[in-house]
């Protein structure tokens, strides 16, 4: 757990209540306002006010856009090009990682003030547990409205708050509350506010989810709440149906689990334009095997399941993926693995869009099999060599060398 003292980052504007005492839970979810846009606002003050895209190259993808260029439709993770056909005078801009990363930095030591049970979901949102700092900080709304206010005077930028008594009905409030809102929902107001919407706020819920419910005549969450369980189960199947039973009446015990370790680390390229080269894919492959695997071993992580992705120019998306029977961490095993997983497709030349590696089923540690008669140092340390090589000289200081064939900007 981060260290938590009052006195080093005390909530400024805070309203105590003394009389607040609630033992209950109360579980707060924090979700920052078009982040990626906001950041690049905050760096270019003339963009406000004005339709602004975070997402570059005709071939990749909308990670994020201000409230301004949401009114023309467009949403994150569209292609940039259908994007600038719907919006052709808003302002696109290149995604800045190392700042995200700074703000976000900045954002959840914020919240770390208030509480030490903080679990960031990714870069611009997290929960945070405050049943215990109510005595102290004073109510829910209280507390909410400080964190905002605190987010907005220190790092430039505003985010939408719910409160609610469990982690479901807490991100359904701050996402109908944007942008730049706070909505609290107290327990015995849960039903009133859940039943109304449609089943695709369910968490979990997909689209094809959303349609097959509506084909069964369950349209609002309160069809779903009032259909018997074991109808739900002969439909959906016994974990989905139970699922979405007790979501539906606004039950959920997930705690907040703080610092919460890596699920995955991946890496994906779009290409800007369609390839259909076996020799060309692989090789790429291999750039973002080294690129996954350098930051699983910055993590001093190992993955025992390496998956692939593959996007067709028709935008059909396929994964594959095996699991080992020891986590491994070499680049090397890695490729291996993302090697065979793709030939193993027998695409035959098809024409594709982007590609993708993943590593899950993320370990602390790994024990290696002891094989007769292997030398005695192998890829481990060799990669161990390199990651040091590469911290101290840079990146591409030691790469493997059928990377040097392509021309390196």
């Amino acid at each position: 757990l981060r260290k938590f003292s009052i006195k080093e980052k005390k909530p400024r504007a805070m309203i105590l209540d003394k009389d607040s005492t609630s033992n209950k839970q109360v579980i707060i979810h924090c979700d920052m306002d078009a982040f990626y846009a906001s950041v690049a606002e905050l760096d270019d003050p003339t963009l406000r006010g004005k339709p602004v895209v975070v997402g570059a190259g005709i071939r990749g993808v909308v990670l994020s856009a201000n409230y301004a260029a949401r009114k023309f439709g467009i949403r994150a993770a569209m292609p940039v090009g259908r994007a600038k056909r719907m919006a052709p005078n808003a302002i696109f801009v290149s995604p800045d990682h190392h700042r995200y990363s700074e703000i976000s930095s900045q954002v959840m030591d914020i919240f770390s003030s208030f509480t030490p049970l903080v679990e960031p979901l990714s870069l611009d949102e997290a929960f945070l547990d405050i049943t215990g700092a109510q005595r102290l900080l004073g109510t829910p709304r209280g507390i909410g409205q400080a964190i905002r206010g605190r987010v907005h005077e220190e790092c430039g930028i505003t985010c939408s708050v719910g409160i609610a008594p469990n982690k479901f009905i807490a991100k359904l409030a701050s996402g109908h509350c944007k942008p730049n809102g706070l909505l609290e929902i107290k327990e015995d107001r849960i039903l009133t506010f859940l039943h109304p919407l449609p089943v695709g706020d369910l968490w979990g819920v997909g689209p094809k989810t959303a349609a097959h419910l509506e084909r069964l005549g369950l349209k609002t969450i309160s069809d779903i709440a009032n259909t018997p369980l074991e109808t739900l189960k002969r439909a959906l199947g016994d974990a989905t149906g139970e699922h979405l039973y007790e979501l539906s009446w606004g039950r959920d015990e997930r705690d907040v689990i703080p610092d919460e370790p890596d699920q995955s680390i991946s890496a994906a390229e779009t290409f800007s334009y369609d390839i259909d080269d076996p020799e060309t894919i692989l090789r790429e492959y291999l750039r973002l095997t080294e690129k996954a695997a350098a930051r699983l071993r910055e993590r001093e992580l190992f993955a025992k399941t390496i998956s692939i992705k593959v996007r067709f120019s028709d935008f059909e998306t396929i994964t594959r993926s095996k699991t080992l029977p020891l986590p491994i961490s070499s680049t090397q095993e890695i490729y291996a693995v993302v090697k065979d997983l793709f030939k193993a497709l027998k695409l035959d030349r098809a024409r594709l869009r982007l590609v993708g590696v993943s590593l899950e089923n993320l370990h602390t540690d790994a024990p290696q099999q002891l094989m007769l008669g292997q030398r005695e140092k192998g890829w481990r340390e060799a990669e161990s060599a390199i990651d040091q090589a590469t911290a101290r000289f840079g990146e591409k200081t030691v790469r493997p060398a059928r990377l040097y064939r392509r021309r390196e900007k």
